[in-house]
């Protein structure tokens, strides 16, 4: 919104014009999802303290976490106002890439607030009945892969260059596995849906201690934005042999509220943490980082800059499959980080451990940039 009102502006004082700069939007959709966050923060901590929106802890989970049953959950709200209003600030909301991140944030976190409404509601851990979760879900997945496709067929002469036609966004049409020449069709949608999917649970599972899975998070999305910037700009995408997507310039105005969102959470966030985000905050943002990674055609080095989400995916699937097989557990607990808290490891190193590890993921992921 403010972008039109400054370019309307710039006609009468030239130096409005500079926020047309995409780089200074993105830079101003951080440093506003950052102060909503902490301005509103402790409003509402506050207002979910008095709704009594407390966490309710698995019994079968460490012992040392049911000191923290009370503390308040669904903070995720939090975060997907901020990543809202300066996405719709700081966007141009012309660019069907920026509507559907918004869609698939209000989907996906509107599940994960029924499932948390529930688990709060009836003191129960389970929550949401799994099949109509998935399905839900599911639904939301797939109108984000039916929707790239319908727009890669109907909008294909989009790029500013007729040399970068065999590059831009119809490849979707004939979509082919990335770093590879293996065609896949429409086989896209159900790709997608398996990959958005996939981020938000794996999100979700990440997020089992103060802070571990927000600022992962953070980094994940800034490598991203990095990723939309590149492929966005057809100088960028043809010196780095990427597919140039035009809409992807605005996704980065996306990824910086969601940089500035997620640091203001974790002021909130940090051991010991005031508040939880709850499954509203986690299959959001999850969801939205799988959508990124497709919009980018970044689906490999999104696998590996998350790879932290992955490895906690990898941890619970492999700890299921081997107890139903064999009887026998290969984790001492699953998620991942149980395991480890387990072993001995206290909760803040094992938080500041995986955030190391976080960080050297997303710096190889930017690395497949020169891989190509």
């Amino acid at each position: 919104m403010l972008v039109w009102l400054f370019s309307w502006l710039g006609h009468y004082y030239t130096p409005f014009y500079a926020v047309s700069s995409l780089t200074l939007r993105a830079l101003l959709a951080v440093v506003t999802a950052l102060a909503f966050s902490m301005i509103f923060g402790s409003r509402v901590i506050r207002r979910l303290r008095s709704l009594k929106y407390g966490q309710a802890i698995r019994n079968d989970g460490p012992q040392s976490h049911l000191v923290k049953t009370g503390t308040p959950t669904m903070g995720g709200v939090l975060i997907l106002s901020a990543i809202g209003v300066s996405t719709l600030l700081w966007a141009r909301l012309n660019n069907p890439y920026v509507w559907i991140l918004l869609i698939v944030m209000i989907i996906f976190g509107a599940v994960g607030w029924a499932d948390d409404w529930l688990k709060i509601k009836y003191k129960n851990p389970k929550g949401l009945i799994a099949r109509k979760k998935y399905f839900w879900l599911s639904m939301g997945a797939l109108f984000v892969g039916i929707s790239l496709y319908y727009i890669a067929t109907l909008q294909p002469d989009i790029a500013t260059t007729r040399e970068m036609q065999d590059l831009l966004i119809p490849i979707f049409k004939d979509w082919m596995i990335p770093f590879s020449a293996v065609p896949f069709g429409i086989g896209f949608i159900i790709f997608t849906y398996f990959v958005i999917n996939g981020a938000s649970n794996a999100v979700n599972l990440t997020d089992g201690l103060d802070g571990l899975a927000i600022l992962p998070v953070v980094l994940v999305a800034a490598g991203l934005g990095a990723m939309a910037y590149v492929s966005g700009d057809v100088r960028f995408a043809d010196y780095l042999h990427v597919p140039y997507i035009a809409y992807n310039s605005e996704v980065i105005i996306v990824c910086g509220a969601m940089i500035g969102a997620g640091l203001g959470f974790l002021w909130f966030n940090a051991h010991p943490a005031q508040v939880f985000m709850g499954d509203v905050g986690a299959l959001s943002l999850g969801a939205m980082l799988g959508t990124i990674a497709v919009m980018t055609r970044q689906e490999i080095a999104f696998a590996i800059m998350g790879g932290l989400f992955v490895a906690e995916a990898l941890s619970v699937i492999v700890q299921v499959g081997s107890y139903k097989l064999r009887k026998k557990r290969v984790f001492r607990m699953a998620p991942l980080h149980h395991h480890f808290e387990e072993i001995g490891w206290k909760e803040t190193q094992v938080v500041a451990r995986f955030w190391i590890i976080a960080i050297v993921l997303v710096i190889l992921g930017l690395m497949t940039l020169k891989l190509r």
